[in-house]
Formats: structure tokens, C-alpha cells, sequence
């Protein structure tokens, strides 16, 4: 009888041993999923458009495909391609979050000069004589490509906030946000590419004309909704790019760009301002750093890397 409590007891300690890791895993899958939120934001805002003009009934199969894509890009190839690079060469790690910031505000202040010059996008008319299939793969094939690059940058951020030595925990957690982030993007994908349709439903067959009414509504939003969440996107992208260079940088120790920001910031709102107060100036000035280094940005990329297809993806 000894023998049995004596077991029950190291059940119960292996027990709470392992509950405590779940919650330290949960714990530090949260501080890394609130850094990269910035760059979900984007994701979110992105997918969307691969898929207008698509069928309806082929919507949903498309996000799935592009899903299942963005799982194997996080779990097969980015986890453990970042642990590696870690626990081997963690010297290389600071240079890709700069190449990745780099990217984000490449890509932010192109959005911004595309709105605020107007160019016409001709690419939804070079597509109308693609048959549907392949116009189909074409648009998977560009989310998947499009969604590596947003995920290598998630994943490497995610891993720069990971405190723990234990490369199974550090994976753990890299597959934690890995899992959640694809989860609620494709998620939130879903639900915004179906919501027009939802709306048209609603506003046909629902039986209450405040239902009919709201579905029209739906139906007439949705384009609004979707430019602010890109807008939304947008500003994200800046802030996260900015943020990302700059710490970046004063890892390496090239701290005049961080202290510039400190300076900035209290110069216009004083050394004594609350902290969501100080948090939001330094974002925006994060921002507009993000945006001066996309725009500089935007002839080198364009001439040099765009055309041959090196790193910026034609989205």
C-alpha cells in the first residue's frame, strides 16, 4: 500500500511538474505573440485580396489551401531552420530582423505611395483570360509565398522575446504562436471574405425586415471595412518595421537611432507622461522612421531586387 501512495505521489509531482511547463510555454507564447501582433495585422489585411474575383464556392477551399501552406512554411521549415540558427549562429539573428523590418517598411511605404500617387494596377486585367483553375493556383501560389515572408518575420520575432534555455521549450513556444497565429488569421480570413455573402444571404431570406435590412448593410460595408483593416494594415506594418530596425540596430550596439527616438519622444511630450501616452508617441515616431527608410527603400528594390523577384514578392 506504501508502494502505491509512494507512486501516487510521484504521479502527482511529474503531474504539476508539467502543468507548471504548460504554463510557462502559454506565458511566453503570449509576451511572443503580443510582439508580432504588428505583422498579423498585415497578414490579415493581405490575404484577403487573393481571393477576389474567385468564385464563391471556391473561397473558402482557397484560404484552406493557403492555411495548410502557412502551417508548413511556420512547423516544417521556419522552426526549425530559426532553432538551428540559434543555438549555432544566434549572431545571424539581428541581421534578419533587420532584413525583415526592412521588408515591412518596404512594403508600408509602397502602400502609402501607391494611394497617395494613385497608380492604376493593371494585374486583375492580365488575369481575366487565365482560366479559373489556374488563375486559382497562380493566387495560392502568391498568398503562400507572400505569407513565408510575413511568417519568417513572426517566427523570428517571436523567438527574439522567447527567455528560456531549453531549445524543447523554445520550440514549444515557436509552435504554440506558429499554431495560433495561422489559426486566428485564416480564421479571421475566412469570416471576412464570407461576411458579403452572409450579408446577401441575410438580406433575402432573413424573416425580420431588421435582419434584411442589416444584411444589406453588411453587404454595402464590407468594402469599407476591408480598405480601413488594409489602412490598419498599413500603419502596422510602419510601426512594427520601425520598431524592429531599431532595436535591432542597438543590439548590435548602434544605439544612435534608439536614442534619437527617446529624445523625440520627450521632447514633445515631456519625461513625466503616462505610459500608454509614451507608448503611443514612440509607435508613431516608429512609424514615421518606418516610412522615410521604406521610401528610401522603394528605388533600391524596385531596380535592383523587385524585377528578378528577391525577397519582395509581387503581391
Amino acid at each position: 500500500m506504501s508502494g502505491l501512495l509512494a507512486l501516487l505521489d510521484d504521479v502527482a509531482a511529474i503531474a504539476k511538474m508539467a502543468a507548471a511547463q504548460v504554463d510557462d510555454i502559454a506565458a511566453h507564447a503570449t509576451k511572443a505573440a503580443s510582439k508580432s501582433a504588428g505583422v498579423v495585422v498585415d497578414d490579415a489585411a493581405v490575404t484577403p485580396k487573393y481571393v477576389t474575383g474567385i468564385a464563391a464556392a471556391r473561397e473558402l477551399p482557397m484560404i484552406g489551401k493557403i492555411a495548410a501552406g502557412s502551417f508548413v512554411s511556420k512547423l516544417v521549415i521556419l522552426l526549425p531552420a530559426l532553432l538551428l540558427l540559434q543555438a549555432f549562429a544566434p549572431w545571424v539573428i539581428p541581421p534578419l530582423l533587420i532584413l525583415g523590418g526592412c521588408y515591412l517598411c518596404f512594403e508600408g511605404a509602397e502602400k502609402i505611395w501607391h494611394w497617395t500617387l494613385g497608380h492604376h494596377d493593371t494585374k486583375h486585367e492580365t488575369t481575366q483570360t487565365v482560366d479559373a483553375a489556374h488563375l486559382e493556383e497562380q493566387r495560392v501560389k502568391g498568398a503562400i509565398k507572400t505569407d513565408f515572408i510575413l511568417s519568417a518575420e513572426i517566427m523570428t520575432i517571436a523567438l527574439s522575446t522567447i527567455e528560456v534555455d531549453d531549445i524543447w521549450s523554445r520550440a514549444a513556444v515557436l509552435a504554440v504562436v506558429a499554431i495560433l497565429f495561422t489559426v486566428v488569421v485564416y480564421g479571421v480570413v475566412a469570416l471576412l471574405v464570407k461576411v458579403d455573402d452572409i450579408g446577401l444571404h441575410m438580406s433575402q431570406a432573413a424573416p425580420v425586415k431588421f435582419l434584411r435590412s442589416f444584411g444589406r448593410g453588411l453587404v454595402v460595408a464590407m468594402p469599407t471595412v476591408l480598405n480601413v483593416i488594409s489602412a490598419i494594415g498599413t500603419i502596422a506594418m510602419l510601426w512594427v518595421g520601425g520598431s524592429i530596425v531599431e532595436h535591432s540596430l542597438h543590439t548590435l550596439h548602434i544605439s544612435w537611432l534608439h536614442e534619437a527616438t527617446a529624445q523625440i519622444v520627450t521632447a514633445l511630450i515631456g519625461s513625466d507622461a503616462g505610459g500608454a501616452i509614451t507608448w503611443t508617441m514612440t509607435a508613431t515616431v516608429h512609424a514615421l522612421f518606418g516610412f522615410i527608410l521604406g521610401s528610401i527603400l522603394i528605388p533600391i528594390v524596385t531596380v535592383l531586387l523587385k524585377p528578378i523577384g528577391v525577397l519582395f514578392p509581387e503581391k
